[in-house]
């Protein structure tokens, strides 16, 4: 018997969307690219409910004929491809036709379009793949597509969705990758009726700013550099700018955005020596190469590109932000000799002009030693196994300060600023002080949340921060509970907030800016694990407030950090999942210097 069958259409189109239309940031994404291909000079993105409820993108662009409209909903139905060879040379991002039969398979899709040569727009409605009407309206020139309700016919789907607060942010990421690589057109996206983002057509520099806030124009270095090879423009910061987020790093690849942990590495070695560990600096950087030297069409969403010489260019990249630094004296250490090393590669490539730098611009040092070895880093580094958690029985019977033990050492030691030595009757435990005071934190603000106001210090002169639009969006969403932690922080308008107290256990003279900027990085990272609301928040402040590794403890409040962990409820790990102490007993110590 058979039993291998041609599936029906309208299964085999809600499998082909679940490759392309993953989440509402994918239609956005789908929906704005294909309105940029269409030649508009304006778009509007508005969303409702974090785009469950509601997904239109408008724009002024050359819109459709009546054929192409019902044509752009069909399967593999696409405007730019027609031998197979030019799935190797696409340039554009996609005009109609490659997502809107998987949109319209797992949607309610109203579809309204007209040309310039047309007096009458076509209106389409689709719902699960089947037409539902179509006729002819009085609509402006250009296209606005309408995605309501998005995976009403895929209830499982659709419960895999995740709560708004981390759609929308995976929707402002997606809209702020295309903005910032579109500079030239105006952008307005409007989330439940509120105008999050007003960005008229700008150069880059102020795109940058609009997006990221006005504070960051003094922090940015601008980066070009053009090689037969690849141009690079955009920019930089500065590195007295870095910061403990991760958030505003971009390369884009013939304006589109790219994910590269290669690349990502190059610039990150030129910043390793200039700022401190754990500290990360903004880039913004656009390539520009040959289409037919890249293939876009290695992942799904195209944002894995493979390069023909993608170690040369990742040369480039390096050299060219080592360069950029350089000429803006951010450092005083780099020599900007081409390096023999990349020299040879060029020749072996056939491009022995790659770079020109003015010798007038040389500093003086030796800038290789920074980067030897980059060519025997491996991808993982095996650590060895480590004793597991002393179990509870054990912990309640231990002494953390024995006196009778037979062992020099009666107090708690902090070594290498970062760990806590306990003697104990039976051997010692060694506690990560960060890890420790994560965990004692995220229980008191979790208490405090639930319970009731923390006390608040009040600032003798108001601090005033400006956030970038998408940090602002979360900052308002969960500014109510952040005060009921003893922050007193009040919105002025716009994405500005004026911090008026902070909680009383936090040093006063704590950087406000910095503490407000890893509470929110910390939160967006909290969001990906389904907590509750209440202790995401919780969460991401202990992650934030903690003492790190590296500081200094003085005695008395080492001794308070350990009865403080032992008084939790679950001391065991911190709210990042790491163990707060391990234990060494006679037993497992002599099985390590014996085995």
């Amino acid at each position: 018997m058979d039993i291998i069958r041609l599936l029906p259409d309208a299964i085999a189109n809600q499998i082909a969307a679940g490759e392309v239309i993953q989440r509402p940031a994918s239609v956005v994404k789908e929906l704005v690219e294909n309105a940029i291909d269409a030649g508009s000079s304006e778009i509007q993105v508005i969303i409702k409910s974090a785009g469950k409820t509601l997904i239109q993108v408008i724009d002024n662009g050359t819109g459709m004929s009546e054929t192409d409209a019902r044509m752009c909903f069909e399967r593999h139905a696409t405007s730019k491809i027609k031998v197979a060879q030019d799935l190797f040379s696409v340039s554009t991002k996609g005009f109609r036709g490659e997502a809107m039969a998987s949109i319209a398979a797992v949607a309610q899709v109203e579809l309204k379009t007209r040309k310039a040569s047309e007096e009458l727009a076509t209106r389409i409605l689709i719902a699960g793949s089947k037409v539902e009407k179509q006729e002819y309206v009085h609509a402006p020139l250009g296209t606005s597509i309408a995605v309501k309700n998005l995976f009403y016919n895929v209830p499982a789907r659709r419960n895999f969705l995740k709560s708004d607060p981390v759609e929308l942010k995976h929707i402002i990421e997606e809209f702020q990758r295309i903005a910032l690589a579109h500079f030239q057109i105006f952008f307005r996206f409007y989330n439940n009726e509120e105008e999050i983002f007003h960005l008229p057509p700008s150069n880059l520099r102020q795109r940058v700013v609009s997006i990221f806030g006005k504070n960051i124009n003094e922090k940015l270095v601008p980066v070009e550099e053009e090689t037969d090879i690849v141009k690079i423009n955009g920019f930089i910061s500065k590195p007295e700018y870095s910061k403990k987020t991760r958030g505003e790093q971009y390369f884009f690849v013939n304006d589109r955005y790219i994910k590269s942990h290669y690349f990502n590495h190059a610039v990150k070695s030129v910043y390793a020596p200039l700022i401190p560990e754990g500290q990360h600096a903004l880039y913004v950087l656009f390539l520009t190469i040959d289409p037919d030297q890249i293939d876009i069409n290695v992942h799904p969403t195209k944002q894995e590109v493979k390069f023909q010489q993608e170690r040369l260019i990742y040369n480039i990249v390096k050299v060219s932000t080592k360069h950029a630094l350089g000429q803006f004296h951010a450092t005083t250490t780099f020599d900007f000799d081409q390096d023999p090393g990349l020299e040879r590669m060029m020749q072996s490539s056939g491009d022995s002009k790659f770079l020109q730098i003015d010798p007038a611009q040389r500093n003086v040092g030796d800038w290789r030693k920074m980067y030897e070895g980059l060519e025997n880093v491996t991808g993982s580094t095996r650590l060895p196994n480590m004793p597991t958690v002393m179990s509870e029985a054990h912990l309640k019977e231990a002494s953390l300060f024995d006196t009778s033990a037979d062992i020099t050492v009666k107090e708690p030691v902090q070594m290498l600023n970062s760990f806590i030595f306990v003697p104990i009757k039976s051997g010692f435990i060694i506690i990560d002080q960060q890890a420790a005071h994560e965990r004692i934190l995220y229980e008191r603000y979790l208490n405090q949340l639930k319970n009731g106001e923390c006390a608040t210090q009040k600032e003798l002169f108001p601090v005033t921060i400006e956030l970038s639009v998408a940090d602002a969006t979360i900052m308002k969403e969960i500014l109510d509970s952040v005060q009921l932690l003893g922050f007193d922080i009040q919105e002025f308008g716009g994405e500005t907030f004026i911090i008026h107290g902070i909680p009383n256990h936090l040093n006063q003279d704590i950087d406000h800016e910095s503490i407000i900027q890893e509470l929110l990085e910390q939160f967006k990272q909290r969001l990906q694990i389904k907590l509750d609301p209440q202790e995401q928040i919780a969460s991401a402040l202990a992650l934030s407030t903690a003492h790190k590794r590296g500081r200094k403890i003085e005695q008395a409040t080492l001794r308070e950090l350990i009865d403080q962990l032992f008084a939790c409820e679950l001391p065991y790990k911190s709210p990042s999942g790491r163990n707060c102490f391990i234990t060494f007993d006679k037993n497992k110590l002599d099985r390590l210097f014996l085995s």
